[in-house]
């Protein structure tokens, strides 16, 4: 099975799997500690939290390439999850809510659209296979309410049991979004961080002129857009 720059397996020969990166292209560059740190020094203020080469995701073993987990999502900062075990012969038992999950009473939705001016901004700048992309037709909004600590951002790849939270396999298809492109966290104000996970096209907040740096929560406000792959944009609405 080829492998691409990034080291994921994918049974897609042209772009990967997971991270959507051309297969012949070039591998991402390693973290660098700041000018004049020690390698064993803290990372700088600011700097993202980037696990040490070889470290591997205490939720499902994946191997760590940044701070948050390709293949789960799972946050490396924070504790592994752990079930309590089912008594003996009893029922399985309910889920534990996690400690950091919103608040009660306080309601998020994340409505995805196909954005023409932002579509227009990513043929101009001739982004990856700009040539092939065309804008959908239509595309009616669609609305997912966000609950829980976490919610991923992708479109579903069977081959690699990629099954996001919020799928944007389509019909209609945005082609520039990774099969695990980003993720929506909660955070203990009642409020949501969105993370790019080092994909391919990254992602980019309102009209902020640069991308997210990956693996970099940046928090969110009501009404924020998020714009990623050719013409996807996704808006958080928080309920009076």
């Amino acid at each position: 099975m080829p492998t691409c720059p990034a080291g994921h397996d994918s049974a897609d020969d042209e772009f990967c799997d997971v991270c959507g990166r051309e297969m012949d292209g070039a591998a991402p560059a390693p973290a660098v500690p700041a000018s004049g740190a020690s390698a064993g020094a803290p990372a700088a203020a600011g700097e993202p939290d980037v696990p040490p080469a070889g470290a591997t995701c205490q939720a499902c073993g994946a191997p760590l390439a940044g701070r948050f987990c390709e293949a789960c999502g799972h946050d490396s900062l924070t504790a592994p999850p752990t079930p309590a075990p089912a008594p003996a012969g009893g029922p399985e038992p309910a889920p534990a809510v996690p400690t950091d999950r919103l608040p009660d009473g306080t309601a998020w939705t994340a409505t995805v659209s196909a954005d023409r001016a932002y579509y227009d901004t990513v043929m101009a700048a001739e982004g990856p296979d700009a040539s092939g992309i065309t804008f959908p037709p239509f595309c009616p909004d669609r609305h997912f309410p966000l609950q829980g600590k976490q919610i991923s951002i992708g479109r579903q790849s069977r081959s690699r049991g990629v099954s996001p939270d919020i799928d944007l396999t389509g019909p209609p298809e945005d082609p520039g979004v990774s099969h695990l492109h980003a993720l929506l966290v909660a955070q203990g104000d009642g409020t949501w961080a969105v993370v790019d996970l080092d994909s391919a096209n990254g992602l980019s907040v309102n009209e902020e002129p640069s991308p997210l740096r990956p693996n970099t929560p940046r928090p969110l406000t009501d009404g924020d857009r998020v714009y990623l792959g050719a013409w996807t944009m996704i808006t958080l609405r928080r309920s009076p």
